[in-house]
């Protein structure tokens, strides 16, 4: 490989990389599974460097060498995906797509504007989300750390991506409804 290919693919990694650890952490929920296909994706992003076609995003290309790997792993092992069935492999990557396909801005910008919507959450919300979403706890768990109803956590999950989809779109960040976008 020419040595401009290798500075420009560690390049695009570096732009790429929080956003495909992100989609392979919706889908793996085991931290050294997770680094272990995010690895195997670059090695084969990589390896395959040459067959990508620049007319069309990278981020979408490395997704689906990851979803490849990521259903690979859930064949391989004994306990089956919690949300990894194709129609909900596609669904993520269409939302993620529609994130990707802004301009002007770095994942980094959008994890940023992200950030900001969710200091602009009050207290209760925020701890909502942060438990459920960062923590992964479940909402009956939510629920007794908050002294309250799960029916509660779940209106207030609901109400928090409300205001965070509503923020995210005010910065220009989320469009919807996602657009269609071409495999």
């Amino acid at each position: 490989m020419d040595p401009r290919d290798k500075n420009l693919f560690s390049a695009l990694v570096r732009e790429h990389a929080q956003m495909l650890l992100t989609y392979i952490r919706t889908m793996i929920d085991d931290p050294g599974t997770v680094d272990d296909i995010f690895q195997e994706t670059m090695i084969v992003a990589w390896r395959r460097f040459e067959d990508y076609d620049p007319s069309r995003p990278l981020a979408r290309w490395l997704r689906g060498i990851a979803r490849k790997l990521i259903l690979a792993h859930y064949r391989r092992s004994d306990r089956g995906p919690v949300y990894c069935d194709e129609s909900v492999l596609q669904a993520i990557d269409q939302r993620m797509a529609a994130i990707d396909c802004r301009t002007g801005d770095t994942w980094g910008d959008k994890v940023a504007a992200l950030e900001a919507c969710l200091a602009r959450l009050s207290e209760s919300l925020r701890r909502s989300v942060d438990l459920f979403y960062r923590d992964n706890w479940k909402t009956e768990e939510i629920a007794a750390q908050m002294r309250t109803s799960r029916e509660a956590i779940k209106k207030r999950l609901q109400r928090a991506r409300d205001l965070l989809a509503d923020c995210l779109r005010g910065k220009g960040v989320l469009a919807w409804p996602p657009t269609k976008t071409n495999p």
